[in-house]
């Protein structure tokens, strides 16, 4: 296994090693996600796939290509629950 540099993994084993590495890599990954998202402006939908209602316009704005409704996105994101 690499070292992340040898002053900061003197006092840590191997699994804390793991750790770093991994908030490293998920931190990289955020940053490109974000980085394409601002790159890219999808147009939001004015009405909700699923019911059909009108999406408010502040949520159209502040989510990036959103296609459903408030309400009908929790039963999506919570139907398990």
């Amino acid at each position: 296994m690499r070292s992340i540099a040898p002053s900061i993994t003197a006092d840590i084993d191997e699994i804390d090693q793991a750790q770093i590495i991994n908030e490293l890599y998920q931190a990289n990954a955020l940053a490109e996600h974000i980085r394409r998202q601002g790159s890219a402006i999808i147009t939001s939908s004015t009405h909700c796939v699923d019911c059909g209602r009108p999406i408010p316009e502040a949520r159209r704005h502040a989510v990036n290509g959103c296609r459903r409704c408030i309400d009908c996105q929790d039963l999506l994101e919570n139907w398990r629950n």
